[in-house]
Formats: C-alpha cells, structure tokens, sequence
C-alpha cells in the first residue's frame, strides 16, 4: 500500500524523535561517566573546600621545623661562614628566597628586655656590632617559615592572599606548639636554646622566628 504525504511525515518525524532520543541518552551516560562523586568529608571534599590557612599551618609545620633543625648552623659558626662564603652558607644553611636568603640558626643565650614580644639576645662569642633578635609573640611576623622549605610557592595558591594566609597559618602553628606556655613577663635575664630561622635583611641584625624555644630552670 502507497504511503500518504501525512504517514510519510509522521514517519521522519518519529525516526527524528528517535534519534535525537538516543543521541540525549548517550549525552547522559557520558555526563554520568565523567562525573565524580564526591563524599562529604572525603579526601576530595576537602580539595574543593575554601583554602583554610590554619589546617595548612598544622599539616606543614612538623616538617618545616625539622628541616630548620636540620641545616641549623651554630649562631657564631654562622657569622664567621657568611663572611668567608655567603654563597656557600646560603647553600648549606638557607635558601635565596626573593632579594634576601632565610637562615637557619641555633643558639643559646641570655635574653634581655622585651618589646611587643621581641627580645635581643646576647649570645657568647658573637662579633661585637653582631645583634639577635627573637621574636616569642603573641603576634608573629614574617614569611621565614613558608619561605624555607623552598617548596611553598606562590603558583601552588589561587592568589596573593592565600600565598599571604599560608605564611600567617604556619606562624600560627608554630605558635601554638612553641610559644603557647611563655610567660614573656618573666622571661628577660633567662637563659633560652632557640632554633629558628630568619630573613637575613641586614646581615648585623638578625629577627629570629623560633620552631624550638627552651627556657633555662
């Protein structure tokens, strides 16, 4: 039997409907193969989170002190090697961070008066003109502590400001975990071991940001 104008019509339109029926339906199970579920509390929702600086600070400070620890040189030994070979205590005891390297230092030494936490240190067998500096909070400045380990950089971070907050976590951590117990109140005229780092600016005065800090009984 001859097929009408109008069976005809509905019959391209129906294979039409078919067509593009299959076509979303492919869409569908492709969208649904490339789709990962994400569980609320996973490993993978906490990348998707806002960046959150203290968690950060917690989870990188263990092994950021324990590099400064590692490449710390003796407050004295250090003066005399930067002097002789600045390249070289750079290398064995730093990093070039920018226009200025950040130093890992150690050393012991009797603290004097305090402002806004920050206290000079006289420590034995330093050149005279030679100044120390540490700094016990509660506010902590500075970027020594992201900027050391050579691996927290800026294009691992969306922006500035996260780049910015990841150094404020890190000094964070390390304060509560260092500085938490300190009664700055008392502390002048003791007898401190401290290791830390700092951003060597002025070569004759150094602001020490501490990941160990023991006070003397």
């Amino acid at each position: 039997m001859a097929m009408t104008g109008t069976t005809a019509a509905r019959s391209k339109v129906s294979r039409r409907s078919l067509i593009l029926g299959g076509g979303a339906a492919l869409v569908l199970v492709a969208i649904a193969l490339d789709t990962t579920v994400v569980h609320v509390g996973s490993e993978q929702d906490l990348r998707q989170q806002a960046f959150d600086p203290d968690r950060f600070g917690a989870a990188e400070f263990p092994r950021i002190r324990e590099a400064i620890v590692e490449r710390a040189a003796e407050a004295p030994a250090l003066v005399t090697k930067l002097a002789a070979d600045k390249a070289g205590a750079v290398a064995d005891h730093g990093i070039q961070a920018g226009a200025f390297p950040v130093m890992a230092v150690t050393f012991t030494g009797t603290l004097g008066e305090g402002k806004s936490g920050i206290f000079a240190v006289t420590v034995p067998d330093l050149p005279d003109g030679q100044t120390i500096r540490v700094q016990t909070g509660p506010a902590i400045n500075g970027t020594e502590l992201r900027d050391f380990p050579g691996d927290i950089v800026f294009g691992a971070f969306t922006n500035q400001i996260e780049f910015q907050d990841a150094g404020a976590g890190l000094n964070r951590a390390m304060s509560a975990e260092v500085l938490s117990d300190l009664d700055r109140e008392t502390l002048t005229g003791k007898t401190v071991t401290v290791t830390g780092a700092f951003t060597m600016i002025n070569p004759k005065s150094w602001l020490v940001t501490p990941v160990r800090l023991e006070v003397a009984e």
